[in-house]
C-alpha cells in the first residue's frame, strides 16, 4: 500500500477525520538514520501525527512538532510544510526497549513523560505561533489528544501505530484522528466512546491491508473522503541538519 492521507467529514456525526498510512516513509526514515525498533515506533507515530496536523491547515503553513520528556531516546522531532512531506528525527536512534508483560515496543518508556510536547505553527508572519503542554504518557497518541483538548480546545481521538518486524523493517505504520466539530451532541461524544470500545490497533489493520478510507469506514457509516493526499519522506533530512533546526528553536 502507498502512503498517502484522507481527510473526511461525518455528517450525522458532527465529526471530521483523518487517516494516514506511512508505512515506507516510516521505514525510509529507519533506513536513513539508522533506528533502532523502539526508535522507529517512537518517530513514525510522531510523523503519522505532524502529516495529519498538516492536513488540518488551510494554508500551506510549515508545522514543527518538539517532544522532549526526559527519556532516553532525547528529542524527537518532525516538521512538515503541510504538503504531505516530512522530515524527523530522534536525539538517540539506538533506542529499543520492550515492556516485560506484553512484550510491545515502549516508546512510553523511552520518551519519558517528564517534558513537553511543542507545537509550533509558522504562518509566515512576523514570528510563528507556539504552544506547549506537558506529557501525559510519553506513548504520543494519548499526548497529542490532550494537546487538542488543552491548547486547541478540540475534543479528539488520536490513534497510532507502527509495526516493527524481528528484522528491523517497518511492517505498518500510520493513525488517525477524529476531532468533535462545535455542534457535536452527547449522543455524538458517546459514539465516538463506544466505536473506540476494542476497536483494533491502526497498525494491525494496515497490517492486514486496510486502507486509511477502509478504517474510517469502520468507524462512521456515512464517512464523506473530501480529499487525499501523497506522502513522502524528505530524503535529504540528514540527523546533523535536525540537530541544527533544533537549536534554533532553543
Amino acid at each position: 500500500m502507498k502512503d498517502y492521507l484522507v481527510r473526511g467529514l461525518s455528517s450525522s456525526h458532527h465529526v471530521r477525520a483523518f487517516a494516514c498510512c506511512t508505512t515506507q516513509l516510516c521505514d525510509h526514515a529507519r533506513l536513513i538514520h539508522g533506528l533502532w525498533p523502539t526508535a522507529s515506533a517512537t518517530l513514525g507515530r510522531v510523523m503519522s501525527a505532524t502529516l495529519m496536523m498538516g492536513a488540518m491547515n488551510k494554508n500551506a503553513e510549515r508545522l514543527t512538532v518538539n517532544i522532549y520528556g526526559g527519556g532516553p531516546i532525547g528529542t524527537v522531532m518532525a516538521v512538515t510544510n503541510s504538503d504531505g512531506k516530512v522530515k524527523g528525527f530522534v536525539g538517540e536512534p539506538s533506542t529499543h526497549y520492550t515492556y516485560n508483560d506484553s512484550g510491545k515496543l515502549a516508546v512510553g518508556y523511552a520518551v519519558g513523560k517528564e517534558g513537553y510536547l511543542q507545537v509550533i505553527k509558522d504562518m509566515g508572519l512576523k514570528e510563528p505561533f507556539s504552544s506547549q503542554v506537558p506529557l501525559q504518557t510519553g506513548e504520543i497518541g494519548e499526548d497529542f489528544a490532550y494537546y487538542f483538548a488543552a491548547s486547541e480546545q478540540v475534543p479528539s481521538v488520536v490513534s497510532l501505530g507502527v509495526l516493527v518486524e524481528t528484522d528491523n523493517h517497518v511492517e505498518a505504520s500510520g493513525g488517525f484522528i477524529l476531532q468533535l466539530l462545535p455542534d457535536a451532541t452527547e449522543e455524538d461524544i458517546a459514539f465516538l466512546e463506544e466505536k473506540m470500545k476494542d476497536f483494533p490497533s491502526v497498525s494491525s489493520l494496515i497490517q492486514a491491508g486496510k486502507s486509511p478510507e477502509n478504517i474510517l469506514s469502520m468507524i462512521f457509516e456515512d464517512i464523506d473522503i473530501l480529499e487525499t493526499t501523497p506522502l513522502t519522506y524528505e530524503c535529504d533530512c540528514h540527523r546533523d541538519r535536525m540537530q541544527e533546526v533544533l537549536m534554533s528553536l532553543g
